[in-house]
């Protein structure tokens, strides 16, 4: 997806621009591409964007560790401001130990996304965005996952052919080799 010039959007019927989506996005790896469509309108003061889309992504589950598909879906909307007067952030010098930062006060007006009224918006860039935060906080394969198996019996008297992680494989032929 290119840029998108702002003030070109009011060149469009309903001063809306309608993208259809289909497409890998840089940076996000799915196994489908993603498939959907978005919307942004220029509303004179604001740009309303919005989007609908899915893709299917390989997770870890955070309790047994497998890999499993998961159907990304996104169903987001979100209101960008033009502001004339947006500067550019800048958190002045880096200090010599590299870590601390000058504190700085942010307004609460701060905390909403503005662009410049002549600028340009990066829909694949919103879209990466938005697709990040439907991912879900805590994976899981299933919603009654029991988690890694543990097993009663200790490393140490298993079978080499059932040890799963080839690292406790070396032991154990080291074990072999010593005397008893």
């Amino acid at each position: 997806m290119e840029n998108i010039y702002i003030p070109h959007l009011m060149r469009q019927q309903d001063h809306t621009l309608k993208i259809p989506i289909d497409q890998a996005i840089l940076d996000l790896e799915t196994l489908t591409p993603v498939r959907g469509q978005m919307a942004i309108q220029h509303q004179g003061s604001y740009l309303a964007v919005s989007a609908q889309a899915d893709a299917i992504i390989t997770l870890t589950c955070n309790r047994c560790l497998c890999q499993y598909n998961h159907r990304l879906e996104l169903d987001a909307s979100e209101v960008i401001w033009l502001d004339e007067n947006i500067e550019d952030v800048n958190d002045g010098p880096i200090p010599q130990d590299g870590y601390s930062r000058i504190e700085r006060k942010v307004d609460f007006d701060d905390l909403v996304e503005s662009l410049p009224p002549d600028g340009h918006i990066d829909p694949e860039t919103w879209l990466y965005e938005h697709l990040c935060l439907a991912l879900p906080p805590r994976p899981l394969c299933q919603e009654d996952c029991a988690g890694v198996m543990v097993t009663e019996t200790p490393v140490a008297e298993m079978e080499p052919e059932l040890i799963v992680d080839g690292r406790w494989g070396s032991l154990a032929a080291l074990r072999d080799q010593l005397p008893e």
